[in-house]
């Protein structure tokens, strides 16, 4: 599908300002907003918004459709009456440039915790029956989600296939065994989603009551350690006691000797294509009442992926095998009509993926960082482009545009240089200049650059499993002067497009609390 000429800014809420150690959908979330909109703005791109994983990474999350509990804000859960202002406050303050996982997980979970008892002992404080009606719509993947939250936590956080054999296997006297014994803390986790939909549905209506949407993001495999492979082990290709048989990963490349062997289980597309891939279009149904559009990461699996054997210790040993082609998109479809989706297609592609992209009518993703190889006829320059792609200075996955330009040879730098006609000493908005000026229908920056930021405040490096995921911005970063300059460029270049404010009431809301914080009401812009 065509999207409307336009530009957005890539954040992700944990990068907000907090004082609880890492971004949320409080206040500072409704003041970005606020900006975006000040800045001529009408897309809003984050990553993935489930619970994170391994290196606390948003990609390798044990459920693809439960919300990160961290990101849920602490102080309207004190203005219901559920929290102590001495509750929420840290005895010792967390750094403001970055996260702290490891401080900040135990301090946000031990809160949602005393919110959830105090819900137990004062049901006045608490809509009980807005819960109960969000426990039932959600049923098909909360119960299994909860529960297997409650179990990690019973046997120790080890792996899933290291519990007991029935439970592993979900022998259904032993579920019903350990969801009665679990019940108090199955409840908890229902409840902490209960509240992560609560904030994000007004965040989200603020938002589109802006004329902004917001752009979500579907990692395409899902991790070994999820709620989705334990409860869904027959739509994988695992032997008879759960483990994979085969793993996901990419070739060999001119950076990679080896490969990435990234070990996620891989899809048994046959056995999904005979329900007609269901669990797919759950999958999409429920992310797209989370998100305006959707981006698919690694979209060429879909075409074909690289599938090793799952104890090779590196992917070299792997081949392509077919993925499902346009048969699951038109499934989804069947259900769902004409969906907004852009596809990551970096990386090593191949013409059937090209093909599958062009005939499905999807966007794909340029990077400008990816350009500058000495190719006058890179598919990455913007004279090269079409008009249904979303371009990209970088993406989180990339050096900040001021760390990439540092990094690169002299010859390089040289390109770069004349291909701008600018020396390049303010080298972040001269790309954020490009990529507005382009022929792509969509233009999205990330805040880094915007910033005009180093690499030390790079979001993630691929292959490096810490220290990633961390940075925030100071609220001070994030001021009036940008916004107007932004604004400025945004219009110069005709991205953006007159959108009628809309504000209408929310089917998800769930009896949605104010979260406002006393910033305007967006029924009144």
């Amino acid at each position: 599908m065509r999207f409307d000429r336009s530009a957005g800014v890539l954040a992700h809420p944990t990068s907000f300002p907090s004082p609880h150690g890492i971004g949320d959908l409080g206040q500072h979330a409704y003041q970005f907003v606020d900006w975006l909109a000040a800045a001529n703005q009408r897309l809003w791109q984050v990553l993935p918004l489930g619970p994170t994983g391994f290196g606390n990474s948003p990609y390798s999350s044990p459920s693809a459709f439960a919300g990160n509990p961290l990101l849920i804000s602490l102080e309207p859960l004190r203005d219901q009456g559920l929290l102590t202002d001495n509750r929420i406050t840290p005895v010792w303050p967390f750094p403001d440039h970055d996260v702290n996982f490891v401080a900040v997980m135990p301090f946000k979970i031990d809160a949602l915790w005393d919110a959830f008892d105090a819900t137990r002992a004062d049901d006045s404080a608490f809509d009980s029956t807005a819960l109960r009606a969000f426990a039932q719509a959600e049923s098909a993947w909360l119960d299994d989600y909860a529960l297997f939250m409650a179990l990690g936590d019973y046997f120790g956080g080890v792996h899933w296939l290291e519990w007991p054999p029935e439970i592993r296997a979900r022998d259904a006297v032993a579920m019903a065994r350990v969801q009665a014994e679990l019940h108090r803390v199955v409840d908890f986790h229902r409840f902490v989603q209960f509240v992560f939909r609560q904030q994000w549905f007004a965040l989200k209506r603020y938002a589109n009551g802006l004329g902004i949407k917001i752009i979500g993001d579907i990692p395409i495999y899902v991790a070994s350690n999820s709620a989705d492979v334990w409860a869904n082990q027959q739509e994988f290709r695992l032997d008879a006691g759960g483990r994979a048989s085969v793993v996901s990963g990419v070739p060999p490349d001119l950076f990679t000797e080896h490969g990435q062997l990234w070990g996620n289980p891989v899809f048994d597309w046959n056995r999904m294509a005979n329900d007609g891939f269901a669990w797919w279009r759950n999958r999409i149904v429920k992310t797209m009442e989370l998100v305006d559009i959707v981006r698919i990461d690694h979209f060429r699996g879909f075409a074909a992926g690289w599938v090793v054997p799952a104890d090779d210790e590196t992917a070299r040993t792997g081949h392509w095998e077919q993925g499902p082609g346009r048969a699951i998109f038109d499934a989804i479809a069947r259900e769902l009509g004409e969906l907004p989706i852009v596809v990551e297609d970096l990386g090593l592609i191949t013409p059937d993926v090209h093909a599958l992209r062009e005939e499905l009518g999807f966007p794909g993703m340029k990077v400008l960082q990816f350009a500058f190889d000495g190719n006058p006829r890179s598919q990455y320059l913007p004279h090269m482009y079409d008009h249904s792609c979303v371009v990209y200075p970088g993406t989180h996955d990339n050096q900040t545009t001021a760390g990439w330009f540092q990094s690169i040879s002299e010859e390089s730098r040289r390109q770069v240089q004349t291909y701008l006609g600018a020396d390049g000493s303010d080298i972040a908005w001269d790309l954020a200049r490009l990529s507005l000026e382009s022929v792509a229908d969509v233009a999205i920056l990330p805040l880094q650059d915007i910033m005009r930021l180093g690499d030390e405040a790079r979001m993630n490096t691929p292959g490096v499993t810490v220290g990633n995921w961390r940075w925030r911005y100071m609220e001070h970063q994030l001021h009036g002067g940008l916004a107007a300059g932004l604004a400025e460029l945004t219009q110069s270049y005709g991205r953006t497009p007159g959108v009628e404010s809309k504000f209408d009431p929310d089917p998800f809301d769930y009896s949605a609390p104010d979260t406002r914080h006393g910033l305007r009401d967006p029924a009144n812009v």
